[in-house]
This record gives structure tokens, C-alpha cells and sequence, in this order.
């Protein structure tokens, strides 16, 4: 039986339409989709004549979020486990929607159980930090090198909070004995 037939179509159109969802993906994070969807967004944010600011914001962390997407999702597909009930590890999602407040990005992609917890305890760190707290663990890691060998050093969600002021909101879905499922909410709150 198929997932959708065609009149619910219509009822998924309507659903994504009143919540004013503006892009959903569910397939491999690539550079060349990276480069799409934030062009798909660039264009929308000027169809709403939002301000230089707000566009500046949501454009910044939309780039943040698709590159963890792509580095976390990479990291897997090298790993050569093979578990049919995880049939592609490589695929990830993404959601980007408006409300009054703001714009949400909700993504996520397979991990690891075995990094799960490090993970955890480091979105952990970054919620307990202030602004000014922000600050010092990213000019921290800037300058005791703290770069893994992606380049990164968990730079990418540490920019996001700083540059949302807001709290990350996640969750870790274990999908079996080798992989869980990692989704972050990133809130850009514009009122």
C-alpha cells in the first residue's frame, strides 16, 4: 500500500501551506544541495521583504545547520557498517517554516550511538552558557586550536546559539543497537 495516494497530496499541501512551511528535504546533504536550498531561501526571504537583518540571521544559520548536516552524515557513511534496518544513513532532513515569531530549522540525521552522548553533553554545555559565555568557549576554540580534522570543533552549533541568543532544542531517537537519530530545532525569533 502506498504511502500517499494521490487526493492525500492535497492534505499534506494544505498542512505544510497554513504552517507556512517554506522548504522540506529528505534525501543526501551535498554541497550542490547546499548551494539550492540556500539560494530557495534567499529568494523567499526577499519575496517577504524581510528585513537586511532578519535575512542576514536565518541565511547565517541555515548555513551552520546544512553544514553539521553535512559533516555529521558524512561521518557516517564512512563507517562501512551495514545494518538493514538503517537502509541509508546518508540521507538526513530538513524543515525551515515561519510563524509570527520567527523562522524555525528543524534537522536531523543518524548517528552513532557511541557519539550520541558526547554530543548530548556538549548541546548541554552550549545551553548552560550565556551570551557573554558563548563568546569565550568560541574565541576558546578559535585560539587553543580545537579544530578537529573536519575544520570544525563543534564550532558550527556553538555559532548558532550565539547567533539565535536562543536555547537548542534536540532530541536522540535510538533506531537500533549502532544508530540513533539526532533532530535539532534552531528557533531565529525576529519579534
Amino acid at each position: 500500500m502506498p504511502f500517499f495516494g494521490l487526493p492525500d497530496i492535497y492534505d499534506l499541501y494544505q498542512k505544510m501551506h497554513q504552517n507556512n512551511v517554506m522548504l522540506t528535504f529528505k534525501g543526501e546533504v551535498t554541497s550542490e544541495l547546499i548551494s539550492t536550498v540556500l539560494q530557495i531561501i534567499e529568494n523567499k526571504l526577499e519575496q517577504l521583504e524581510e528585513s537586511v537583518k532578519v535575512k542576514k540571521k536565518v541565511f547565517n544559520v541555515l548555513v551552520e545547520c546544512l553544514q553539521n548536516l553535512y559533516h555529521h552524515v558524512d561521518e557516517i557513511g564512512n563507517n562501512g557498517i551495514n545494518d538493514p534496518e538503517v537502509s541509508d544513513t546518508r540521507s538526513a532532513i530538513l524543515m525551515i517554516w515561519k510563524e509570527d515569531s520567527g523562522y524555525y530549522i528543524v534537522t536531523g540525521n543518524h548517528l552513532l550511538n557511541e557519539n550520541a552522548e558526547m554530543l548530548r553533553n556538549r548541546l548541554d554545555k552550549i545551553n548552560a552558557l550565556d551570551k557573554a559565555g558563548l563568546e569565550n568557549l568560541y574565541n576558546d576554540i578559535l585560539s587553543n586550536s580545537g579544530l578537529n580534522s573536519k575544520g570544525g570543533g563543534g564550532l558550527g552549533i556553538i555559532d548558532i546559539a550565539r547567533r539565535t541568543g536562543q536555547k537548542l532544542e534536540y532530541y536522540f531517537q535510538t533506531v537500533n543497537d549502532v544508530y540513533s537519530f539526532f533532530s535539532l530545532k534552531t528557533s531565529i525569533i525576529t519579534s
